[in-house]
């Protein structure tokens, strides 16, 4: 372990870089928004009020299977380890998120987005509450299926863009509306940090101590995803999409088996390539977050920073890179640039050894994410019917959903067994191979440009 003076919580240097990111942070994006739809930008708020509550638990998760999960359990006669473990309530959520996501598109394609939206937060709000008052691995555990149960409308947030605006300005609104919840990310895990602080503050101004404890970060989120709530329910409109008149003949579970069945057909390939991906890219997190802890000495009260410097760079990336970037290169081009600089950075994590280092890796992962993910979603957009869009985004979602069910296990056991370096190795590896299946087969012209 680094010594203590090198660590995140104590570094002034590493503490002004942060703030001074955040100042121009705050500067681009409200100089960025002028170029936003309005229809987009109430979108954009819900979906940022939303990404700070999520981010102000999901941090110190880790933290908290720790303390209920003591040296580990044993399941099914096999020892869980904290890396295993902590993947096993990390996948929790993947699961409950991966089975909802098709049914919560057809449900948008045929009774509008906003219902969706606002049954999903309303979820939200109960499953943080749930997280902040859990005694036990079970209690954590179930609060996580409730979560991802109402997290299961990402495709339908991405196919609310879609309906809203041309096609070939897709790729930039997606890239707007990752902005929004990365900047949720940035400063959601700082929050998480701070309500823990708040959480040993004496509420009651009578005799005895009256505390929220442990229970403060869940509660703050429970109430602000209901604000959002409400937010939403008063500002914002349905997409505008004419919904279909009859029953579209592609059920979710047909749809699952044509792109496993014919996965050279555009947007099977689109699919896969998206979930292989954003598997390896985020599955990888929980395990990071240990990583963090062995080697700089990262604890619950500072990962926050960390996370906040990665939320940081997507919305630089994503406001001020990924427009241009399209219009040179276009989108199939972008996205394989995209790739090969996400690779690299999970590769180069391991072989960190001061901040510097780490810090330079880092930046990698968020400008490749946002150079790859928008680009593949908003080219699955173009190639599916209009009427199926929700359905067929949330299926990418169930996709990525099921690559990530794996990865946090996998990625845990390898950081159990074969060292702290292998999970990122291993990501690294499994997002490059991806460019692989871009490059084979037959993918019509028009579905690159």
């Amino acid at each position: 372990m680094l010594a203590q003076e090198e660590t995140l919580a104590l570094d002034p240097a590493a503490a002004w870089a942060l703030a001074g990111l955040a100042a121009v942070l705050l500067l681009v994006v409200g100089r960025e928004l002028r170029q936003v739809p309005g229809k987009l930008l109430v979108l954009m708020a819900a979906a940022f009020l939303d990404m700070v509550g999520l981010f102000m638990v999901l941090p110190i998760l880790p933290f908290y299977v720790q303390q209920l999960g003591g040296d580990g359990v044993t399941l099914f006669g096999w020892p869980l380890g904290e890396g295993a473990l902590t993947g096993l309530v990390v996948t929790s959520f993947t699961v409950a998120q991966l089975l909802s996501a098709p049914w919560w598109g057809r449900f948008s394609d045929r009774f509008g987005r906003r219902p969706a939206l606002m049954v999903a937060l309303t979820a939200s709000s109960a499953a943080f509450l749930l997280f902040g008052f859990a005694e036990s691995l079970s209690l954590l555990v179930l609060s996580r299926i409730v979560q991802g149960a109402g997290g299961g409308t990402v495709g339908v947030i991405q196919a609310y863009v879609a309906d809203a605006v041309p096609p070939e300005q897709r790729a930039k609104a997606l890239g707007w509306l990752s902005a929004a919840t990365n900047l949720g990310v940035a400063f959601g895990p700082v929050l998480g940090s701070a309500a823990i602080a708040f959480g040993r503050l004496d509420l009651s101004p009578a005799d005895g101590e009256q505390a929220l404890g442990r229970s403060a970060p869940g509660v703050l989120a429970a109430a602000l995803c209901a604000i959002n709530v409400l937010f939403a329910w008063r500002f914002l409109p349905e997409s505008g999409e004419t919904k279909p008149a009859h029953k579209p003949a592609t059920t979710p579970g047909a749809a699952v088996r044509l792109v496993l069945a014919q996965p050279r057909l555009p947007a099977s390939r689109l699919i896969l390539t998206y979930a292989i991906a954003i598997g390896a890219a985020q599955g990888v997190n929980p395990t990071l977050v240990l990583f963090l802890g062995a080697r700089f000495g990262v604890t619950e009260h500072t990962i926050g920073w960390y996370f906040m410097y990665i939320g940081a760079l997507s919305v630089l990336a994503r406001t001020l890179l990924l427009g241009r970037a399209v219009d040179a290169l276009g989108e199939a081009r972008l996205s394989r640039v995209g790739i090969v600089l996400l690779a690299a950075g999970l590769a180069a994590i391991p072989a960190t050894g001061s901040l510097i280092g780490l810090a330079a890796a880092t930046a990698l992962l968020p400008v490749g994410m946002a150079l790859t993910f928008p680009c593949v979603t908003a080219l699955l957009s173009k190639v599916v019917p209009k009427d199926e869009r929700g359905m067929y985004m949330g299926l990418q979602q169930t996709f990525g959903g099921v690559a990530r069910l794996v990865a946090p296990l996998a990625y845990g056991l390898a950081y159990d067994h074969l060292g702290q370096g292998a999970p990122f190795w291993l990501a690294g590896t499994i997002v490059f191979a991806t460019l692989g299946l871009r490059a084979g087969g037959q993918l019509p012209v028009s579905t690159l440009r």
